[in-house]
C-alpha cells in the first residue's frame, strides 16, 4: 500500500494537535499553569498583587490568560503579549495569535500590518538562542519525528480502509493457468459466505489475519508515545504511557511530578515571571505561588507538622495557618485569688 512520506514542512502546529500524546501534552503544560496565581514582591518585601497581575487581561480570567501564553510557547516556542498603558502604568496585556506577529531586527514588532513598538509589546521565547530573534518550540524542533509519528498513525489508518489487504489466500500445489485462477476464485467468492467450504484435491485456503497489537502496530505507536512525552518533557505516567522496565509507584511518581515542575515548568513559568516583572514600575518582581503544584499529601503534611510542633519552632497556630484553617481562640487567663 503506497503512502506518501511527511516531509518536515508539512508537519503543521493542527497535523501535530491531532497525533492524541501532543494534545495531551500541551493540555497538561496548560493546565498545569492555570491552576497557579502570582505575587509581587518588592525586594524581599511581598506588597499587594495588583491588578494587571490578577487580570492582566480584563476580557479574560488569569487562568485562561496563563493557559493562552503557555499554548503559544508550547506550539510555536514563542508567545506575545500587548501591553496597553496609562499615566499610572500598564492597564492591560493582551495575549496575541503568535502566528501573526513577527519580531524585527531594530526590536519592533509586526502584528497585522502595524509596528508596535518595545514598550507596546513583550516577547516570551522559549528556547532562546543567540542571534535568533525567535525561540524554538517542541514542534519546530522535531518536525521530522513528529513526521515520522503522522505517517504511522496515517498507514495504520489506511491499512484496512484501502481494500489492498486480500481477506485470505487460496492457493493450490498443483500448475494453474490464469484463466483458472479466477475461474477458481468466481467460484470461491459467489458461495454463500457462512457455508462450510469444500476444497478439491491440491486446493487449500489461509485467511489473512493480524493479531490486534499487529493491526494497530501497538508497540511502535507505544514507543512514539513515550517520544513525544520525552520531547515536551512530561513524566510518561502523565500521559499514560508505560516505559518498559520501570514500575510506578507512590513514591517515584511524586519525584517524577516534582522534576516535571522544576525542569519542564519552570521552563515557561519563569519566561512569564520576567515578562510580568518588566511590564512592572520600579523594582516590583512577580514570581508564581507554587504551593498548588508542590503541596504534598495530607499524611506527608501531617507528619512534617508534627515533627516542627515537637521541636517547637513552629506553634499550633502557625501550622493552622498553613492549612488554611482560623487560629484557635486564646485561652482566657483564669484569675488567681491573691
Amino acid at each position: 500500500m503506497p503512502l506518501r512520506r511527511s516531509a518536515a514542512s508539512d508537519v503543521t502546529t493542527d497535523s501535530a494537535l491531532s497525533l492524541v500524546p501532543v494534545y495531551r501534552a500541551v493540555a497538561i503544560l496548560s493546565t498545569a499553569a492555570s491552576q497557579l496565581t502570582l505575587d509581587v514582591w518588592r525586594g524581599r518585601e511581598q506588597i499587594e498583587t495588583p491588578l494587571v497581575v490578577r487580570r492582566p487581561d480584563m476580557a479574560m480570567p488569569l487562568s485562561e490568560f496563563l493557559a493562552e501564553t503557555v499554548t503559544s510557547l508550547a506550539l510555536n516556542g514563542n508567545a506575545y503579549w500587548r501591553v496597553t498603558r496609562d499615566d499610572r502604568g500598564p492597564r492591560n496585556i493582551e495575549v496575541l495569535d503568535p502566528w501573526k506577529c513577527s519580531p524585527q531586527e531594530d526590536g519592533t514588532l509586526g502584528y497585522e500590518g502595524k509596528r508596535l513598538q518595545p514598550s507596546e509589546f513583550r516577547h516570551l521565547r522559549l528556547m532562546p538562542r543567540a542571534g535568533v530573534l525567535y525561540g524554538l518550540g517542541p514542534i519546530q524542533a522535531a518536525r521530522a519525528e513528529l513526521g515520522g509519528a503522522l505517517d504511522l498513525r496515517n498507514y495504520g489508518s489506511e491499512w484496512f480502509r484501502s481494500g489492498d489487504i486480500p481477506s485470505g489466500v487460496l492457493s493450490s500445489d498443483l500448475p494453474i493457468t490464469a484463466d483458472q485462477a479466477k475461474e477458481f476464485k468466481d467460484v470461491w467468492h459467489q458461495r454463500d459466505a457462512h457455508e462450510i467450504a469444500v476444497l478439491g484435491s491440491g486446493f487449500s485456503y489461509s485467511p489473512v489475519m493480524l493479531s490486534p497489537e499487529d493491526a494497530q502496530f501497538l508497540q511502535v505507536r507505544q514507543f512514539t508515545t513515550t517520544e513525544i512525552a520525552r520531547l515536551f518533557g512530561i513524566p510518561a505516567h502523565m500521559i499514560l504511557a508505560a516505559v518498559e522496565g520501570t514500575s510506578l509507584t507512590y513514591s517515584n511518581t511524586q519525584q517524577a511530578d516534582l522534576a516535571f515542575v522544576r525542569w519542564t515548568l519552570m521552563t515557561y513559568l519563569r519566561a512569564i515571571e520576567t515578562a510580568i516583572s518588566e511590564v512592572l514600575p520600579g523594582q516590583q518582581t512577580a514570581r508564581f505561588n507554587l504551593d498548588a503544584l508542590l503541596r504534598p499529601d495530607t499524611s506527608t503534611r501531617y507528619l512534617a507538622h508534627q515533627t516542627a510542633l515537637t521541636a517547637g519552632f513552629m506553634t499550633v497556630n502557625e501550622v493552622r495557618d498553613i492549612e488554611g484553617l482560623p487560629p484557635l481562640p486564646s485561652t482566657p487567663e483564669v484569675p488567681t485569688n491573691e
